[in-house]
């Protein structure tokens, strides 16, 4: 077949949809989206039944560096710092010294059981050391899953902020490796406060920017300002790196600054980057699956499951522990925490970059990282309810309607309108409006009565299955709305 653009265009389209559709199809049992479209990317590799002849390195580091770049810029959007502020040293902390004892320990362990050189084994630790963003954010949003204590707010902290450190990990031992004569282990720290500190401070600086540009330079289009934000959020990643800071950090920090000041068409810039970290993690686990040769997996699958055991029981919990020595989480927590040490397509990523580096043990290590994802996707991915349930950490965490209103007008509100159910059993059940203890910041402005709408005042009387739309004007209202209805 002539490889044509059309072609080309015809087999990316076929592998998204069929990716979509089968995670669609087996997602309701329990199987992680991102696994379907690593195992579709498989199949339509050359030794599956795609035969699609995939092996450039460099092109898939390139998409994935593009594709974190916009999954940490999403997840930084949505994450709220009244949430993470309470949290925030516990994520550092598992994000800096959490990723270094794992890469440390998983080193040793590497070291002690093969023919790996210290500095290879380090590589491999440092590789597989994060929790990976796409992985975390994608199965705690799309399973919902309810955690007591802050838990969620802390794994995705972590999630968001750890690439960073590991990328540097990963960069560092590479070029020790690649030059052990002329280099030591001590030259990695002046570089390692620079990288971060640069990054940190651009992430500041380009979320205040973001955040000031888009709501002073007043385009004719809305459809502009999304196109407005990507640009300046590439900018933020190329312009930091050029300039030796970690670009990873700058842009999880931006999306952090911006995501929690007001700005115009908040709802339909985050419905953007949303679509766009989705199509990003699809497309990244695809371009991976299709680059693995899975005859090239099998000679390593006992070593790799062995690997695999160490960092999930032992490297992944001791670094938990040890980073959460000084908090007051629980024994439940901690173990929570360390079970959700999910490896996804970021260390694969990794992993090519001693591959077009040229280190020896460059295939060996790939195919190893690759084994590890595949086993922390399919143990830790599809047990995290099972987990949280057994551990006694889950709670009722259904999913609310919410229309905030200075997304969708342009105004620099925080009001926001929520629908709640009436469920049977509630005590706001049979009162009337004005007998509720409702906060003064808060207001019912509909009802929904088995399909027929009710503009409500002090005297109408709440029924059970009412859907009430309630305006308020923050998140800290939510539960005394939700106290005075009577709902649990």
């Amino acid at each position: 077949m002539n490889l044509s653009i059309e072609n080309i265009l015809l087999g990316i389209s076929i592998l998204l949809l069929t990716s979509i559709l089968i995670s669609k199809s087996l997602g309701r049992f329990g199987i992680p989206a991102l696994i379907l479209f690593l195992a579709v990317g498989m199949l339509a590799g050359s030794e599956g039944i795609g035969n699609i002849h995939f092996d450039d390195p460099g092109a898939a580091q390139s998409m994935g560096t593009v594709a974190l770049t916009i999954i940490l810029f999403s997840g930084g959007l949505d994450t709220r710092w009244d949430t993470t502020k309470p949290i925030l040293w516990r994520g550092v902390s598992l994000s800096t010294l959490g990723v270094f004892i794992t890469a440390m320990l998983l080193g040793l362990f590497v070291w002690a059981i093969t023919d790996f050189t210290l500095l290879e084994a380090l590589l491999l630790g440092s590789i597989v050391s994060s929790t990976d963003a796409a992985a975390v954010f994608s199965i705690l949003r799309s399973k919902n899953i309810g955690l007591k204590n802050n838990l969620r707010p802390t794994l995705e902290l972590e999630s968001g902020s750890n690439d960073p450190m590991a990328y540097f990990l990963t960069v560092s031992f590479t070029f020790l490796i690649m030059n052990e004569a002329e280099s030591s282990l001590w030259d990695l720290v002046p570089m390692f406060f620079l990288q971060m500190s640069i990054g940190a401070v651009m992430g500041v600086i380009m979320g205040r920017f973001m955040a000031w540009v888009i709501n002073r330079i007043m385009l004719e289009q809305e459809g502009l300002y999304p196109a407005l934000s990507l640009g300046m959020l590439i900018f933020t990643y190329a312009f930091t790196s050029v300039i030796s800071g970690n670009g990873f950090l700058a842009v999880y920090i931006a999306g952090v600054i911006l995501g929690n000041r007001n700005f115009l068409h908040r709802g339909s810039i985050n419905r953007f980057y949303d679509g766009l970290a989705w199509l990003m993690q699809i497309l990244m686990f695809l371009t991976l699956g299709l680059l693995v040769f899975p005859s090239h997996m099998v000679p390593v699958i006992g070593l790799g499951l062995l690997i695999s055991i160490f960092l999930m029981l032992v490297a992944r919990p001791v670094s938990v522990f040890i980073s959460l020595l000084f908090s007051n989480n629980t024994l439940p927590d901690k173990l929570y925490i360390s079970w959700v040490g999910l490896r996804g397509a970021v260390p694969i990523v990794f992993a090519t970059y001693p591959m077009l580096a040229g280190v020896q043990k460059s295939e060996m290590i790939f195919n190893i990282v690759f084994f590890i994802v595949l086993t922390s996707v399919i143990l830790q991915g599809t047990t995290l309810t099972i987990v949280a349930q057994w551990l006694g950490l889950s709670k009722w965490n259904k999913q609310l309607k919410r229309l905030e209103l200075g997304d969708e007008m342009g105004y620099d509100t925080k009001n926001a309108l929520i629908e709640l159910d009436l469920a049977k059993g509630s005590a706001a059940v049979g009162k009337s409006i004005v007998e509720l203890q409702f906060p003064k910041t808060a207001l019912i402005v509909l009802i929904n009565r088995e399909g027929k709408y009710i503009t409500p005042n002090g005297a109408t009387i709440l029924q059970e299955n009412d859907k009430l739309l309630v305006m308020i004007d923050n998140d800290n209202e939510l539960d005394k709305v939700n106290l005075a209805l009577g709902i649990t």
